[in-house]
């Protein structure tokens, strides 16, 4: 029997079906800003409701092509739904037009679903890793012992991409103004080093959409290919050419990069930098993209 899941994200909301084997029959994104003008005490905004309801229609419907009932769909919201004040409001009304009922979940339960979405499918040595889920609103860091499984940490930070672009007012620009591109990355320098990295791992992945994206630019990617991207190595070197390089050019060019995800276009920039970050704590030159994610670690779980 097919299962099907739902990962409700403050940029994304990305739908995966997979057979009873396990095997992705199908596997979309629907990039709807549902965080967007957020903030942190704000609500979901009229205009991006009602593109988040479209994509729930179209999601129950392909569930039901696949013989999974909409309610039947694991569909877990992170980040965006726990600030929100109208998120259960919202969520009832998803309930009642689709079917579809949401799930609202801890930062700590986002972090156990990534990690064991994100390592799925993944040829890695049994050593220590630590999964990044850079999101719209939140990322979610999580160390690990692949050879046994067992998650020694799990750290989820009020920080992402859409979020970062709207507090530091770089969004929606050409060519990023310096000093507020300084205290953005400033901001992030300091919240990822609340983390305790004295004991570093030995290998980095990164997840979901805005790091595969700088993956397929990286590779020169047009379209989406999936079996390139998944599993590629990207360098911290490559991480900082394209900090500087988005910060620098227009929205234009911005968009020409991204083609195989143009409306995260703008949010990039801060989505390089948190990962170049990451690689400089954890004292690496380099981390492994991962196309898994909660949507897996949904049905995994």
């Amino acid at each position: 029997m097919a299962r099907a899941s739902i990962d409700i994200g403050s940029n994304s909301l990305v739908f995966l079906v997979v057979d009873d084997q396990g095997k992705t029959i199908h596997d979309e994104a629907a990039i709807v800003g549902l965080g967007k003008g957020l903030g942190d005490m704000g609500a979901f905004q009229d205009d991006r409701m009602a593109a988040a309801m479209v994509a729930f229609r179209s999601f129950a419907a392909t569930a039901s092509t696949h013989g999974v009932r909409p309610g039947q769909v694991r569909a877990i919201a992170t980040s965006a739904a726990r600030r929100a004040r109208n998120a259960t409001e919202f969520f009832h009304s998803v309930a009642d037009q689709t079917g579809i009922r949401v799930e609202v979940i801890s930062g700590m339960e986002e972090a156990r679903l990534t990690w064991l979405g994100g390592l799925h499918g993944l040829d890695l040595p049994d050593t220590a890793v630590a999964v990044v889920d850079l999101g719209g609103g939140s990322t979610e860091i999580v160390m690990g012992l692949l050879h046994t499984g067992q998650v020694t940490d799990q750290q989820s930070l009020e920080m992402g991409t859409v979020r970062l672009m709207e507090a530091f007012d770089v969004a929606d620009c050409d060519r990023y103004k310096p000093a507020a591109l300084d205290a953005m990355k400033h901001h992030i320098h300091h919240l990822i080093h609340t983390i305790d990295w004295s004991q570093p791992p030995s290998e980095l992945v990164a997840v979901a959409g805005t790091a595969t994206t700088i993956a397929a630019m990286e590779l020169g990617l047009q379209v989406w290919d999936r079996d390139a991207v998944h599993g590629f190595t990207m360098s911290r070197a490559a991480l900082a050419k394209w900090t500087r390089r988005l910060a620098e050019s227009t929205h234009q060019e911005r968009v020409e990069w991204a083609a195989v995800s143009p409306q995260r276009a703008d949010l990039l920039v801060a989505g390089a930098a948190v990962l170049e970050t990451v690689c400089g704590a954890a004292q690496l030159d380099s981390l492994t993209i991962s196309d898994g994610g909660i949507r897996h670690g949904a049905l995994l779980s």
